[in-house]
């Protein structure tokens, strides 16, 4: 497995729905792919290794991440000539 194969694996789960909700997401790459595309941040918490998180932001330029909610989802189509990649 690779970083780009977890990466297409998240850009498909994103098709399927409407957001991908990081917390969510990441037990799903551990349980299909295995720990070494995670790691445990300062809280003590999951979290998706950022050379799966680099690999995705390149295969989804489309897609806007939401710090509030913390997840991913479609940008919308007024964002389309954002450069940001993050929203509140």
């Amino acid at each position: 497995m690779s970083t780009k194969e977890v990466a297409e694996f998240m850009k498909a789960e994103l098709d399927r729905r409407t957001r991908l909700y990081q917390e969510m997401v990441v037990y799903d790459i551990i349980k299909q792919f295995g720990k070494e595309f995670t790691y445990t941040n300062q809280n003590g918490n999951p979290a998706i290794d950022k050379k799966v998180l680099a690999e995705f932001k390149k295969i989804t330029p489309d897609v806007v991440w939401e710090r509030g909610d913390r997840c991913w989802r479609k940008k919308m189509p007024h964002e389309m000539d954002r450069e940001s990649r993050a929203v509140e």
